[in-house]
């Protein structure tokens, strides 16, 4: 993997990874689009640091909140936040139980198959399209809703299904408040985010012989650097209801994509 190659694959998957575009499907756009003929380990690996590097950004951005939670958890009371952290837990259900049980299948979608993951971008789309034209609410994100947007984000590791998009699309769907459903959105994922680098890990998959640090560490800080941008912004996005932006663009891409896969 060259420098640029590991630099823009560090912004796809900073940007990406936030705004409601799928980082999956875009990393797997532009592996195709770059030729990425890495060793399936050293790909593994540069995978595993683009995702703790979107999570170390999200901490950041939303580090006032972490710490609020981390304070409540200790007053050992059911209180707003203790009850979010219920929340989170209870998102993660789905995600887990088709990551642990199906994590074979999942994989097999991870080939290069383009037009599926134009197809995937296409139902991003119709999220965000539906999602933007959902009224403004003050409702908070209850337990069932927790649920619902977790089944959401098990849904969206499909390539091609955006994380962000699908969860924060269900979430206003359901009549919740827009930025509450951002912050909801970008917060559950943390959990998952870290658990899956710690089951990559321990999994022995991941090799760093021969591995070139300098090109992983530029990665690393593109991915960072444009995560804080992208999540920073998404939350202005979602409030001024603008993901209709997003959907044009998901749709536009999907259409292209699913032209490459089919007849390149």
């Amino acid at each position: 993997m060259e420098v640029i190659d590991a630099i823009l694959l560090g912004i796809i998957q900073g940007f990406t990874e936030f705004l409601p575009v799928s980082s999956s499907g875009h990393l797997e756009i532009g592996k195709a689009i770059l030729g990425d003929n890495s060793v399936p380990e050293e790909s593994l690996l540069f995978t595993v640091i683009l995702h703790f590097a979107t999570a170390l950004s999200t901490i950041v951005v939303f580090r006032k909140d972490i710490l609020e939670i981390l304070k409540a958890v200790f007053k050992f009371q059911w209180n707003e936040e203790t009850q979010f952290i219920f929340k989170i837990g209870i998102s993660m259900l789905p995600a887990v139980v088709v990551g642990l049980l199906f994590e074979e299948q999942l994989e097999a979608f991870f080939g290069g198959n383009i037009a599926f993951v134009g197809a995937m971008l296409i139902i991003t789309a119709v999220l965000l399209y539906f999602a933007d034209k959902a009224k403004s609410t003050e409702k908070p994100v209850s337990f069932k809703n927790a649920f619902v947007i977790g089944i959401s984000q098990a849904i969206a590791m499909l390539p091609g299904i955006s994380r962000s998009g699908a969860t924060i699309s269900t979430s206003v769907l359901l009549g919740n408040d827009k930025s509450k459903a951002a912050r909801f959105s970008f917060l559950m994922v943390i959990p998952l985010i870290f658990g899956k680098i710690a089951k990559d890990i321990l999994s022995g998959d991941i090799t760093t012989e021969s591995t070139d640090f300098t090109i992983m560490g530029l990665g690393f800080v593109a991915a960072f650097l444009s995560g804080l941008i992208a999540c920073t912004w998404m939350i202005s996005l979602v409030k001024k209801s603008k993901l209709s932006y997003f959907a044009i663009y998901c749709l536009v891409v999907g259409i292209i994509a699913i032209g490459v896969g089919l007849y390149a």
